[in-house]
């Protein structure tokens, strides 16, 4: 028997992923079956099984891919010497992640904002991917920090506010504004950034 190759493997996962990412997208996740992943993907249940054991691992597993993305740009980001301005960094990191998936769509619109609040509204009753989702943005507050941190070093941001603060701040720009796509429909991630330029500008009156 001919041997499969690890390229046919990762592109026979990606297939998965993205198939399911707009069932849970388009439908939410309780009310999406395996038979719909199934159907949206057009595989077998044996093809799609031999990767993932249902709906809670193909969940976790998008939930965790996208996280490390995010968490991947930024520890490289603080690498960086120096590191972009916060309303830059958070723009390019955003439009990468969106990039990254926008030929995934429901109804015409970018399936990722509104697959993000179905994620959200999973959590207070699946404890698995309430763990992958504390590990993951523990592990992004964590590398925002370390480039607060460098900001603060460099005298580009003042010293005496907690870096976790900022990042848990930032953060928070981020998902509000991925939650104002799904609710309102796509708008350009230069609209976050320019925002967050103008609230950087701010002086003491």
């Amino acid at each position: 028997m001919a041997r499969v190759s690890q390229e046919h493997l990762d592109a026979r996962r990606r297939q998965i992923l993205d198939g399911a990412a707009l069932c849970f997208a388009r439908n939410g996740f309780h009310a999406t079956s395996m038979q719909d992943v199934l159907k949206e993907v057009d595989l077998s249940a044996g093809a799609v099984y031999r990767y993932f054991s249902g709906k809670e691992e193909l969940i976790a597993a998008i939930v965790s891919e996208v996280l490390g993305e995010v968490r991947a740009a930024f520890e490289a980001a603080a690498e960086q010497t120096p590191p972009s301005s916060p309303d830059r960094l958070v723009a390019d990191v955003l439009s990468n992640t969106l990039a990254l998936r926008e030929n995934l769509t429901v109804d015409g619109q970018p399936a990722f904002p509104r697959l993000v609040v179905q994620v959200w509204s999973e959590i207070p009753r699946n404890e698995a991917l309430a763990v992958v989702m504390r590990e993951g943005y523990g592990s992004v507050r964590e590398a925002w920090a370390r480039i607060v941190r460098l900001y603060q070093d460099s005298g580009r941001m003042r010293a005496d506010i907690e870096p976790d603060h900022v990042a848990r701040t930032m953060i928070a720009a981020v998902l509000g504004f991925i939650a104002q796509q799904a609710l309102f429909g796509p708008v350009p991630v230069e609209v976050l950034r320019d925002g967050l330029r103008a609230l950087m500008s701010m002086t003491d009156a």
